[in-house]
């Protein structure tokens, strides 16, 4: 059809291109002996075909050393292009292309993991590397890869799946033909996957195929969605239908309801392309060279080569026209049209559901005025309909149905138990793990919305002592021994390598303990303290002044204050002073005087009582400061500081210059007050250096002893840590956000680390004598 048709809308041309066909057998074998015939004895100036990746890998190579183009219109590997050869055109979507668009899919719902289950060959395999690619930009990760040979029996294809299902991963890209695709859906149906809760994507090697797919297959892909070829629906296409289903079915009365697929529109544009070509070119010289005469080669080593191949080949490059299945260029070889359309498996069809392009991303439409930036929102996804009927978006990911426990390691401590703390039970003879980091995941996974099993794992030898620093146990996710880590880790960015943490469930910052000191003291002369010196002075003054003018109003009518000079002053001063202890017994006659004593009795009340409140305060209340409040002060000073054992603080502190002679480790809270107390001239230390959290366990117990200070270092707090793209992640994280914000927390921080309670250490100060 396509040679009639162009040459009847070409009549003028003085070329004709003529079809010489050779039956390769579907068979890689068959397919390189078909195109050395036809290379060798038939003299052809151009092969189109192969119909597979796998047939086209040695014909291209044959193409290539004879000099005649090779045109595919089915051949859709990337691996092809590796070959680079100059006389390989891959009139089809290349599958690279696709990747993109089923990225965009993935990261439209949040998905962070998808397996890909793909045949065993050079078509399967071609896709992987790209697919692996696209979906590491967007943070999804592949976990498994799922290898399905292309002689697998339904057995086999069983095995694989079931293994599929003990899988957390519920998100599967299917790339294989559309017949061995059928097998495995049928089984997939069978088994319990397609119910709901699993995401079905396949590629367009099986969704341009969909038209031929048998009504029993398409039960069983309800829910898929599909990455499918764009091809724009034209008056000229829709006439072209028309009519080669008329004439299929002169030729094939027996079959009905047959579907003209895009591997069909590409081929009838590969010949108009051949065709136009072969007219540019002209072929004045349409004989072939011989590499070489000898009678003892092989067939290949005697292999012609055309003379006009490489006309042939530029010629093919410049073409350029609008096809049946869209604008037909040819850049590199490979045809340059991106456009898929995203379909939804429903009922006895698909639906189209949106479009993708590698300018806008994931639409609804095409050409709207609303594309001018990329999108990867599902909003601009039609309705979808999800396995198992279902119209609630997939998590992606399940808990997996093999019945296992998820592995929960945790560090194995000799001291700062409250966090973790592993003991044996001497009854039953099994691991009891308890502790505030142990607490505080019990009660974020008690607040999932779905159950998880889970069982605590210490990372220890088989002598019980511990297997490791931290760094290590946070690694053995990474190799997969552990699916999870609970206890006392600190977040930091050469971990976050490896692992994904969990937002953090402590406060951060590593912060200095130092010892407390009575800034103010008690020494024999501390009774003047409480008022100033210019206070006592004017007091004295006043009390003098006060004498005097109850002498000047009194001495005339009152025989207390008569006598002589002498009696006089030491009655007036007597008076004034007495008032300070209402002790006077001298009466007072006049009522102006009288006034005057009662004003005065209630200004040295107000004062007898300050001073009264100040001078208790100096004596019971310690005036604390810390002291020491400058880390570089300690290093100047080669001062001893300490940190906790097998902490990352070491590094920290040994980055800060501290010399490693003057940094001493501990492992308790009772060690490091025995090292504070001692002081760091007589084998202890001056400052301890740790994280927020067990700073606060040892100052709910030493709190009257020592204080934090400063902060010198920021970290990220504690989290719990799961593997790279593990679900569960978000979860959790969410979960953590729940309980910090209830009343759980504080239960748990009140009964491991005593926050909240009084200073146990607390005592009153009682007075004494101190000479200096």
């Amino acid at each position: 059809m396509a040679l009639s048709d162009f040459y009847a809308s070409h009549p003028y041309y003085k070329t004709r291109l003529r079809l010489n066909i050779r039956d390769s057998k579907r068979d890689v074998v068959g397919a390189a002996a078909a195109a050395l015939y036809l290379i060798k004895n038939g003299e052809v100036k151009a092969i189109i075909g192969p119909q597979n990746s796998m047939q086209a890998k040695f014909v291209i190579n044959l193409g290539k050393k004879a000099q005649v183009p090779i045109i595919s219109f089915s051949a859709t590997s990337p691996s092809l292009t590796s070959l680079w050869s100059q006389y390989f055109f891959q009139i089809a979507q290349n599958d690279s292309s696709q990747v993109k668009a089923i990225s965009a899919i993935i990261q439209a719902f949040g998905w962070r993991e998808a397996v890909p289950i793909y045949v065993d060959n050079t078509y399967g395999k071609g896709i992987v590397p790209y697919l692996i690619d696209a979906l590491q930009e967007i943070d999804a990760r592949v976990p498994y890869r799922s290898v399905i040979p292309p002689s697998a029996t339904d057995d086999q294809i069983g095995q694989e799946l079931y293994k599929l299902m003990t899988m957390q991963t519920r998100v599967f890209i299917v790339h294989m033909s559309c017949k061995l695709s059928s097998r495995l859906f049928i089984k997939a149906k069978e088994i319990g996957m397609m119910r709901e809760g699993y995401v079905w994507i396949i590629t367009n090697g099986i969704a341009n195929s969909f038209s031929s797919i048998e009504g029993s297959v398409i039960d069983s892909l309800q829910g898929v969605l599909g990455i499918k070829t764009y091809v724009p629906e034209t008056k000229e296409l829709e006439n072209f239908a028309i009519q080669w289903k008329r004439k299929f079915r002169q030729d094939n009365p027996n079959i009905i309801n047959a579907e003209l697929g895009v591997v069909g529109l590409w081929a009838y544009d590969a010949i108009f392309a051949l065709a136009q070509a072969i007219e540019e070119v002209g072929f004045t010289n349409i004989g072939s060279e011989k590499t070489n005469a000898s009678s003892n080669l092989t067939d290949l080593e005697t292999i012609r080569v055309s003379q006009n191949g490489s006309k042939l080949r530029d010629a093919l490059l410049g073409v350029r026209f609008t096809g049946l299945a869209g604008d037909f260029n040819l850049v590199n070889g490979r045809l340059q049209s991106s456009t898929f359309e995203i379909i939804n498996v429903n009922g006895n069809g698909e639906r189209k559901i949106a479009f993708w392009t590698p300018e806008n991303g994931l639409v609804r439409k095409l050409n709207s005025a609303n594309t001018s930036t990329y999108s990867t929102s599902k909003n601009n996804l039609g309705p979808i309909i999800w396995p198992g009927d279902s119209s609630s978006i997939p998590k992606g990911w399940e808990i997996p149905t093999n019945g296992r426990k998820l592995r929960i390691g945790v560090p194995m401590k000799h001291g700062f138990s409250e966090f973790v703390k592993v003991t044996l039970d001497p009854n039953t003879n099994k691991t009891k793990v308890t502790g505030y980091c142990i607490d505080i995941f019990n009660a974020v996974m008690e607040t999932l919305p779905y159950a998880v099993s889970y069982e605590f794992i210490p990372f220890a030898k088989p002598d019980g002592r511990s297997a490791g620093s931290c760094n290590d146990l946070v690694y053995q996710v990474f190799l997969g021994n552990f699916d999870a880590v609970v206890g006392d880790t600190t977040i930091l960015a050469n971990r976050s390598d490896f692992v994904d943490f969990t937002l953090p469930y402590t406060e951060s910052a590593v912060s200095m303990v130092v010892p407390l000191e009575d800034s103010k003291a008690k020494n024999t002369w501390v009774f003047l303290k409480p008022l100033s010196w210019d206070l006592w002075l004017t007091s004295s003054c006043f009390f003098v002044f006060i004498g005097f003018v109850v002498w000047v109003l009194e001495h005339r009518i009152n025989k207390d204050f008569r006598g002589s000079r002498l009696h006089q002053i030491g009655t007036s001063l007597f008076y004034g002073f007495s008032t300070l202890v209402f002790s006077h017994w001298e009466q007072v006659l006049s009522n102006s005087a009288r006034f005057v004593v009662v004003v005065w009795v209630f200004v040295v009340l107000i004062l007898t009582q300050s001073y009264t409140a100040s001078l208790a305060s100096l004596l019971t209340v310690q005036q604390l400061q810390p002291t020491i409040t400058d880390v570089h002060q300690l290093i100047k000073n080669h001062e001893y500081v300490g940190y906790q054992e097998n902490s990352f603080v070491l590094g920290i502190l040994k980055e800060m210059n501290f010399k490693t002679g003057m940094l001493r480790p501990y492992n308790s809270t009772n060690h490091c007050n025995e090292l504070l107390s001692m002081g760091s001239a007589n084998g202890g230390i001056a400052a301890a250096f740790d994280e927020i959290p067990y700073m606060k366990l040892f100052l709910a117990n030493y709190c009257s002893k020592y204080t934090m200070v400063t902060s010198i270092y920021k970290t990220d707090g504690f989290g719990f840590v799961f593997p790279k793209g593990s679900p569960l992640v978000a979860d959790v994280s969410r979960a953590i956000l729940k309980v910090i914000e209830g009343e759980k927390m504080r239960v748990i921080e009140k009964a491991w680390l005593g926050i909240g309670t009084n200073c146990p250490d607390s005592n009153t100060q009682c007075l004494g004598y101190k000479h200096k």
